[in-house]
């Protein structure tokens, strides 16, 4: 009767031991195959172009001014009345970020060094030392920011650097510099966040950090 049992619960044993390699298989290749952390709900459309993103040599522009970034002033609509008044309010903002796009250009001299080395974003994340699990929320927030430009700058604010720091002179070093500008944000968003994740979840509420 032995005999007749044995080869069934053999043969049972074999599936099992299948299952259980394909399953670490699969367990192994996701680790692999994902080895940092992305804002959820990526298409492979979206992964393809974040692994562009962040290994893209940056070339510098050729004129400072193009480095100009000019935020978007949000329109309300507004009855007739006061439609004079956000008129004014529009036409000052507007001169003020080309005044301040002047002296920009016009104080090159005393201002930090333009950034005119090269590099990707994915090797300034890594000099910064910014693990690579975050990469996803840095890019994100870069991306919105400068559009990793290391010599953005804020018309109004005179903001600087992939991260928009405000003033420039809080990094230490060269806020133009990729790596001390996010140096430098890797510890504001610990500091003030806890972590790039809850950074990121604090930009895609407020679209400010």
């Amino acid at each position: 009767m032995s005999a007749v049992n044995s080869h069934p619960r053999s043969s049972w044993s074999k599936i099992r031991a299948a299952f259980a390699v394909t399953g670490v298989i699969v367990l192994f290749g996701t680790a692999v195959v994902a080895p940092f952390a992305m804002p959820g709900g990526e298409t492979d459309a979206e992964a393809l172009a974040f692994e562009t993103r962040i290994n893209q040599e940056f070339v510098p522009n050729e004129f400072p001014e193009d480095d100009i970034i000019y935020p978007e002033i949000e329109t309300v609509e507004l009855p007739d009345p006061a439609e004079v008044e956000r008129q004014k309010r529009e036409a000052e903002a507007a001169a003020a970020a080309e005044k301040a796009a002047k002296e920009a250009s016009s104080s090159q001299a005393t201002a930090p060094a333009r950034y005119t080395g090269g590099g990707a974003p994915a090797e300034w994340m890594a000099a910064a030392g910014i693990a690579e699990s975050d990469w996803g929320y840095v890019d994100y927030i870069a991306s919105r920011e400068s559009g990793w430009n290391p010599n953005a700058t804020n018309a109004s604010s005179g903001a600087c650097g992939v991260i928009q720091a405000n003033p420039c002179s809080k990094v230490p070093g060269n806020g133009y510099d990729p790596v001390d500008n996010l140096r430098w944000a890797n510890g504001y968003a610990v500091g003030r966040y806890g972590s790039w994740a809850q950074a990121y979840d604090f930009w895609t509420t407020n679209h400010w950090w």
